[in-house]
């Protein structure tokens, strides 16, 4: 059996936790310390993809139009976003934590088919709610996979972005009828609520982690108003 390497460690910014960087043949994980699941597998990424693929579809009219993905990971949200969006736009991909950057520029990015390279994407390194609340009128679609979900699990700082402050900092930075997509682990049906109540119109959709198979994941489309 081949062995797991340790490829590399990153502290969390404002946790006492780290990001490690797991290699098992061709295979990537990227764990949290002190948790026995993984955070992310290069194997079960389909969620991930359709994050993009429902919600970068619904802005395709717009000329030269701007993505923020939240959360670099291993690159698959920001390779599907490319995929589908226009030549003409700017996709900027937000990561808290540099050396996730570094791994998807070195042996991880592989995976994803190196989606820092493509001329469209830009990096933000730094806290994608700092980048959002600094923002107005910026963005046509804002896709969140920043912590599992609204249950998040590795920075605490970012359950603002799941509330009504945080839903409220994401319309501003909206561009009129943009559109915010969310991913998550599992289902939070009072998430569902919270985003009505913040003036969205919402459309709740699952998607498989492994194409056909694995477990469900949930994935929020919602359109601000304008």
């Amino acid at each position: 059996m081949k062995p797991y390497f340790m490829l590399g460690r990153a502290p969390i910014p404002g946790s006492p936790d780290e990001l490690q960087l797991w290699q098992h043949d061709r295979e990537f994980t990227i764990r949290i310390s002190g948790y026995v699941s993984e955070l992310m597998n290069s194997r079960q990424h389909a969620s991930e993809e359709a994050l993009a693929e429902y919600a970068v579809p619904l802005i395709s009219g717009r000329s030269a139009a701007h993505v923020l993905v939240g959360g670099l990971g291993m690159g698959f949200t920001l390779a599907a976003a490319l995929r589908v969006a226009g030549p003409d736009a700017t996709v900027t991909v937000a990561e808290l934590v540099p050396e996730v950057v570094e791994w998807n520029r070195g042996p991880l990015g592989e995976v994803a088919a190196y989606p820092l390279n493509d001329s469209r994407a830009r990096v933000h390194v730094g806290d994608v709610g700092a980048l959002i609340r600094k923002s107005a009128r910026t963005f046509d679609a804002i896709l969140l996979d920043v912590d599992n979900g609204p249950e998040g699990m590795t920075q605490s700082g970012n359950d603002w972005l799941y509330k009504a402050k945080g839903l409220a900092a994401i319309r501003t930075a909206l561009r009129p009828g943009g559109i915010l997509a969310v991913w998550s682990v599992e289902a939070v049906p009072r998430f569902t609520g919270a985003l009505q109540r913040a003036g969205y119109s919402v459309d709740v959709r699952r998607a498989r982690a492994r194409g056909d198979k694995g477990a469900w994941h949930t994935i929020w489309i919602a359109r601000s108003p304008g």
